[in-house]
Parts: structure tokens; C-alpha cells; sequence
């Protein structure tokens, strides 16, 4: 359900409302679905001051955060439900839109054990994800884009919308030994709300590694797009978890801080429809205004059976990623859907597809190995236990600035020229042509920098 400014959303029906709002009551299994207590809200253009007051007061809600223009955090003051405030909103002129305040996870499978960290062969012994054939191909692609006289993703911003990056060190943090101070840009801390987006899980450091740790330089592994810039931009907590409203924030700093691509490595739980995330919606369409491609997460849900991609990478004009294994097989936790754009190395187990030659369901696949920490936020080592689709997206991220540095696309290409570069040169997995499983493919960073590959013909953006 979507809404345009002046337009009143669609409301979600109660019904519906109250199954995922259900779903989220302390002591259940999906407690952390929507937080406690809190409602957000879209005023109409020219709703003044002291209009916005009367509709708080009547409807029992208070202590008002602006974070988007026209838009709301209200805490629910009168102990009535969260479904019921919604609806007592929705049904107010002044209203534009009112929605609970879902949750976003990140979209990782990471058992707490931290595992071996030994290096024996170095990169291409560790990093199966960036060889040709069973990954994405990168060191042809860094070889393109050296021949077009750049080097790997310098020159673009990569906005990493995670649990941080430990890219400074600073009292009791370090910065990631495979990263230099000249390696981020500066970025902002929406859970603590301040200019010190450190990261306090590893989640984010590990998806940053991902796209931009440096190369030939003797540390630990590489990153795809390295040299590029990394924003940092702290949406999730500790624990992994953050709400719409930071998000949304998050999202929108990214665009205004001119970011080239803004990677999402988290979902939000399958539940959650278009109609309780508008605002996120909103910075979505202001991020592609302000020419920016999103990548997010297609969700690591489909243990629960025929799950569709999930938001935010449902959304329009977000690339959706998938994960595969190292066998070019879908991994056993990637959601499915006719959303789902491209897919990327996310590791782990194959899925139990019968009709695919190259799954091999019960054996242990590889997990996908970057630079981060583990346990102590000071002591950095390689773990094997990230596997994810939150470890496939910043591949196309990283991909997507490396098609940017290379100028196969033109000094400025849009999101949409970028996107369907990125599918146009995919390779094809599953059955032949787009389908829910891979869409169109798993990325392939050389066909898609390499200039001998015609541009497409599309105009539409």
C-alpha cells in the first residue's frame, strides 16, 4: 500500500493490523516485531501547529519527534493498543498516513560462536565469492576498471545503513585493521543520535569489508570496491535490530550526503506489508530522486515456506538480492518472489531444489569471510560464520560502484541505468530467462564493467 503527498494512505485492515501487531506482544516469539507504545504519523501539507496538537490530544498520543517533513514519532499516552491508536489517526482529515513502528533485523545467519580465523592461503583460499564461475568474478572486473583508468570503486560513496563500521578508534573502539581514516566519509549514528557511528555488533563492519576493505596490502582479505568511499550510517542497535523512524533518517542522510549507493543488509520480519512502513517508503523515493541506487536484502526467511521478498527490498526502485552458495545453488535461507532482482554470494547451504542440477542440499557450504570483530570491539579477526543474505547485497553494492567507476554507464548514471546493467549481465541461473528464485541472475562484476558489453537501449528511469 502506497501513498503520494496530498493522498491518504490506503488503511491496512484491522483485521490484518492486528495479526502483525499481535505478533509483536511481549512474550511471543516475534516480541521485537513493532515497538511498544509507538505510532508514526504523516501530516497533510498546511497542518499547523497547533492542529497537530488537537490531533495528538484527542487521539491520546504525545512527545512529538519530527524526522522527515511532515512526519511524526508519537508515543501512545492514553494506554490504548497500537491498532487502535492507528485507526483513531487514520480516520483524522490531518492525517496523511499512521502506521506502527515495525522493526528491521539484519538479514544474517550468525551463531555467536566466532569460529577459526587462520588465514592459510590467503584471499582466493577464503574468498570463493569473488572467483569467477562459482562467484562474482572480481579481479576481472578490477582489471576493467584499471584499463578505464580508475582503481577498483574510487571516486563513488558507498552508504552502509547497518549496525555501524568500526571505522575510527576512539576511546574504547578501533578502527578494522584492513581500513585507513581516508578509507570513510562521515557518516552519523541515528540509534545514539550523534556523529559517532561505531560499530558496537560486527554486522556492519563485516558488510563494509565486504565492498571496500583495501587490497595488496598485505591485512587480511579485500573488498570488491575497494578504495571507494564507505559512509557510515548506524540504523541498527547492538543487538542488531532498529526501527522504521531510524531508517527512514538513515536513509534520507545518505541521499542528502550524496551517497551513490546505499546498501541495506537487513529485512524487516515477512509480516510487515507496505502500509506499515510509509515513511521508509518516502525516503526510498527521495533517495532515488536525489539519484542514488539502494540495495537491500531479499531476507533469510524461507525455512517458513512460500515467503515473498521482504521489505524494505520489496520496494520499488530497490534492487533485491538474493543469496546463493558456492555451488551457484540458492542458499537454503533465501526468500524467493517475483521482487527478487539478482543474487550474490551469501554462502552457506544449498536449498532443497530438485530441479537444479548444481544444489547439493545437506552439505556444508562455505561461509562468506571479511575482516571484523568478535566479541571485544577491539580484537578483529576473519570468522566463518557469516552467512546471509545481508552477505550477498553488498556485493551488488560494491559491483553497482564499480560499474560507476569504470564509466561503462557515462560520468553520472542513473539508478536505473546501473540496475539494468547489473541484470543485463547476470548470469543465468535456475530456469532460463528471470524467475523467482535468482531473477535475472547471479551478479557478474566483470561482464557488467566490462566495455565490450553493449549498453542497453532502455530510456525508462
Amino acid at each position: 500500500m502506497f501513498y503520494a503527498a496530498g493522498m491518504r494512505t490506503p488503511s491496512l485492515p484491522i483485521a490484518a493490523l492486528a495479526a502483525v501487531l499481535a505478533a509483536a506482544l511481549p512474550g511471543t516469539a516475534a516480541a521485537q516485531t513493532v515497538v511498544p507504545g509507538e505510532v508514526v504519523v504523516r501530516y497533510a501539507e498546511g497542518v499547523d501547529q497547533a492542529e497537530r496538537a488537537d490531533v495528538q490530544r484527542e487521539t491520546g498520543v504525545g512527545d512529538p519527534e519530527a524526522f522527515a517533513p511532515h512526519a511524526r514519532r508519537l508515543q501512545i499516552t492514553d494506554g490504548e493498543s497500537i491498532a487502535a491508536t492507528v485507526r483513531e489517526l487514520r480516520d483524522r482529515p490531518e492525517v496523511v498516513s499512521a502506521a506502527p513502528n515495525p522493526i528491521a533485523s539484519i538479514a544474517a545467519i550468525n551463531p555467536r560462536d566466532p569460529g577459526d580465523s587462520g588465514v592459510r592461503g590467503g584471499w582466493r583460499d577464503l574468498q570463493w565469492n569473488f572467483l569467477p564461475d562459482i562467484g562474482i568474478s572480481a579481479p576481472d572486473a578490477w582489471q576493467h576498471v584499471l584499463d578505464a583508468g580508475a582503481r577498483g570503486g574510487r571516486g563513488t560513496t558507498v552508504a552502509v545503513l547497518d549496525t555501524g563500521v568500526a571505522y575510527s578508534g576512539r576511546g574504547r573502539f578501533k578502527r578494522s585493521p584492513d581500513f585507513s581514516r581516508g578509507d570513510f566519509t562521515r557518516g552519523y549514528d541515528f540509534v545514539a543520535d550523534d556523529r559517532r557511528p561505531n560499530d558496537e555488533n560486527g554486522h556492519g563492519t563485516h558488510v563494509a569489508g565486504t565492498i571496500g576493505e583495501k587490497t595488496d596490502n598485505d591485512v587480511a582479505v579485500t573488498g570488491i570496491a575497494y578504495g571507494a568511499k564507505i559512509m557510515p550510517v548506524r540504523v541498527l542497535d547492538r543487538r542488531g535490530d532498529g526501527d522504521s523512524v531510524e531508517i527512514a533518517q538513515g536513509i534520507r542522510y545518505a541521499a542528502r550526503h550524496h551517497a551513490d549507493v546505499i546498501n541495506l543488509s537487513f529485512e524487516f520480519h515477512f509480516s510487515i506489508s507496505a502500509g506499515d512502513i510509509p515513511e521508509i517508503l518516502a525516503a526510498l523515493r527521495y533517495a532515488h530522486r536525489k539519484g542514488a541506487l539502494v540495495v537491500a536484502a531479499s531476507g533469510n526467511d524461507r525455512e517458513f515456506g512460500d515467503v515473498a521478498v521482504a521489505y524494505p527490498a520489496r520496494a520499488p526502485n530497490v534492487v533485491a538480492v538474493g543469496g546463493t552458495t558456492e555451488r551457484r545453488c540458492l542458499a537454503e535461507y533465501s526468500n524467493e518472489g517475483h521482487a527478487l532482482d539478482v543474487v550474490a554470494p551469501g554462502g552457506g547451504e544449498d536449498a532443497d531444489l530438485a530441479d537444479d542440477p548444481n544444489c547439493r542440499p545437506g552439505v556444508k557450504g562455505r561461509p562468506i569471510v571479511q575482516m571484523t570483530f568478535a566479541r571485544s570491539v577491539r580484537r578483529f579477526k576473519l570468522p566463518r560464520d557469516y552467512v546471509g543474505t545481508s552477505m550477498a547485497t553488498p556485493h551488488v553494492s560494491a559491483t553497482a560502484a564499480l560499474v560507476i567507476a569504470s564509466g561503462v554507464l557515462g560520468d553520472d548514471p542513473s539508478p536505473h541505468a546501473i540496475e539494468q546493467r547489473l541484470e543485463a549481465t547476470a548470469q543465468d541461473l535456475g530456469p532460463p530467462g528471470v524467475d523467482v528464485r535468482y531473477g535475472a541472475g547471479l551478479v557478474d562484476a566483470a561482464k557488467a564493467t566490462d566495455p565490450a558489453v553493449p549498453r542497453a537501449t532502455s530510456s525508462s528511469g
